[in-house]
């Protein structure tokens, strides 16, 4: 990363705060120590031992970039494993002080750059990710395959675009059919020689769930898609709607997950 601006001191000290309640002194002594900081405060409290520390730092370094070090390590995602809740909810909190410096910190437990926040509304803005959305929501594993990345970026209209293009290449995939959009849809969920099914077939109220599914399909290419395709991501209002079309994506991928090919694709 390049040279970051050294903090202002109440920005300092609203990030110790928050960092004295996310470990032990323990947790700290051993962070300080690995990432070569040193505490000479002679303070007890969490908190204002990394206020003294972090100053220091500030004042001989001239950027604030061993602060972000220290957080790095200790907020690493590793130490969370079990509690993602919990590293969300402090990497949100941590987001709305970093904000007014233009930072973020990413689920990855990367730093990015972002622009500058003025006030604090505009700052709790930015932390309401898409990922409270997400919460009671499990996303299936070829949702995520083909837009983690996206997502990591809190990039959300290409995380949609990609997702349903994963999901036209997981139908070609899994029935060997080439072709795109409606065309591959039509060819592989044809009621009357499908090449998979997601059913028997064999009573009219499953050959009804069957063409339902094919059209939930065409219909997520032809709204999300295709109109993604062709429209300037600047003109983009999806943010709101994009955990929906995620998890719809998902249910098209569970669905996908018992389907079996059929002999009368093939003959």
């Amino acid at each position: 990363m390049s040279v970051v601006s050294a903090f202002p001191e109440g920005q300092i000290e609203s990030l110790t705060r928050l960092l004295g309640e996310c470990g032990s002194g323990t947790d700290i002594s051993r962070v300080l120590q690995d990432r070569g900081l040193v505490d000479k405060s002679g303070e007890s409290t969490k908190w204002r031992r990394l206020y003294w520390v972090f100053l220091e730092t500030q004042r001989h370094e001239l950027s604030a970039n061993r602060v972000l070090d220290f957080i790095q390590s200790f907020l690493t995602p590793a130490r969370f494993v079990g509690r993602s809740d919990e590293f969300e909810a402090r990497r949100q909190a941590l987001n709305t002080i970093l904000a007014f410096s233009g930072l973020e910190y990413g689920p990855d437990g990367r730093f990015r750059q972002r622009e500058a926040v003025r006030t604090l509304d505009e700052a709790e803005l930015r932390v309401r990710t898409i990922r409270a959305k997400f919460q009671g929501r499990q996303l299936h594993p070829e949702v995520l395959k083909y837009c983690r990345a996206e997502l990591l970026q809190d990039n959300y209209f290409h995380a949609v675009f990609e997702a349903t293009k994963g999901l036209a290449q997981r139908i070609r995939d899994l029935s060997g059919v080439d072709g795109d959009g409606a065309t591959l849809v039509d060819r592989v969920f044809s009621v009357e020689r499908p090449v998979l099914a997601i059913n028997t077939l064999r009573t009219e109220t499953e050959r009804t769930e069957h063409k339902g599914f094919a059209t939930l399909v065409k219909g997520c290419f032809l709204a999300v898609r295709n109109p993604m395709a062709h429209e300037p991501k600047i003109l983009w209002d999806g943010e709101d709607d994009a955990a929906d079309y995620l998890s719809l994506i998902s249910l098209l991928h569970r669905k996908l997950d018992s389907c079996v090919p059929t002999r009368l694709g093939n003959a």
